[in-house]
């Protein structure tokens, strides 16, 4: 199901209820600044978009993807680039998925769409040993089909919605579960080498995007796959970092920057430094006294 409309600037929500509509306007305005700002930096940062571009924003119906679709579109207004912006979900076939949500609010919204129908659900339901996480087969299929999608279309750019607190999540899963350190790029190249992958997120925070989400009051779709799951090891981490949001504030943004901020000679991965060809250096003749 495809969707010719043309892109138009994001329309405006309901604001959430509160006693003084014009200090709720203000905190929108506020939110929506900051996200602008941050997702600005990690644009140029990563230089994540060229002029004539093609993005492919893939929209689960979920916080994340909406904010992200809307800050897309609000820079498709206003930078000084040419882009084309395509929103794609993908249809698991989830029972109980409502299918009417996602068109009904792009067709409002005014923006090209794409609703790919594929009956993922039962084959991961297949494949998933009983107590095991569904996440793992799940993102290869999810993977795949929307790798396929961006090339149908010609999208030049996947536009990710993960965030700083996905980012450390990653990091510290890596870290504790898989003796890696590894965490998530804000650009990356796909292994077959056939798409370029962006997080334009990257350096927002969770709560920031559930501010916007609220004020935007978004017609939010549960995941019936990886949200009925209690025991993820994501989801012990998300808890360890929500934990030092409220004794530490400030702990996370400081581990999200130290992704950005790598000294190689203090870390130990010999492939990436050579710690065997560290020599000291020879005194220099000027420096020598001469009785």
């Amino acid at each position: 199901m495809t969707s010719s409309v043309g892109i138009h600037a994001p329309t405006e929500h309901p604001l959430s209820r509160s006693a003084d509509p014009r200090k709720s306007q203000y905190e929108k305005n506020k939110c929506h600044k900051k996200l602008r700002k941050l997702v600005g930096e990690a644009l140029t940062d990563f230089d994540m978009l060229q002029d004539g571009d093609k993005v492919m924003v893939c929209l689960s119906g979920g916080k994340d993807s909406y904010t992200l679709l809307d800050l897309m579109l609000s820079f498709q207004q206003h930078a000084p680039i040419n882009f084309e912006v395509v929103a794609v979900n993908l249809d698991q076939k989830q029972p109980g998925f409502p299918e009417h949500v996602l068109p009904a609010y792009l067709t409002d919204l005014g923006v090209g769409f794409d609703i790919i129908e594929q009956d993922t659900y039962s084959v991961v339901k297949a494949l998933t040993p009983e107590g095991k996480t569904t996440c793992p087969v799940c993102s290869r299929l999810r993977r795949g089909i929307l790798y396929s999608h961006a090339k149908k279309i010609g999208a030049t750019k996947i536009a990710l919605g993960h965030h700083l607190d996905d980012v450390v999540e990653t990091l510290m899963l890596n870290m504790f579960y898989g003796a890696k350190l590894k965490a998530m790029p804000a650009k990356l190249r796909s292994d077959d080498g056939q798409n370029i992958l962006i997080r334009p997120l990257y350096y927002c925070r969770e709560s920031l995007i559930q501010r916007w989400s609220d004020f935007r009051q978004y017609p939010i779709i549960p995941c019936n796959l990886c949200g009925s799951q209690d025991n993820l090891q994501r989801q012990v981490i998300k808890e360890m970092l929500s934990g030092w949001d409220r004794a530490h504030p400030g702990r996370v943004d400081n581990i999200g920057r130290s992704i950005n901020n790598v000294t190689l000679s203090h870390l130990g991965d010999r492939k990436l430094f050579d710690f065997g060809g560290l020599k000291a250096d020879s005194p220099r003749i000027d420096a020598l006294q001469i009785d």
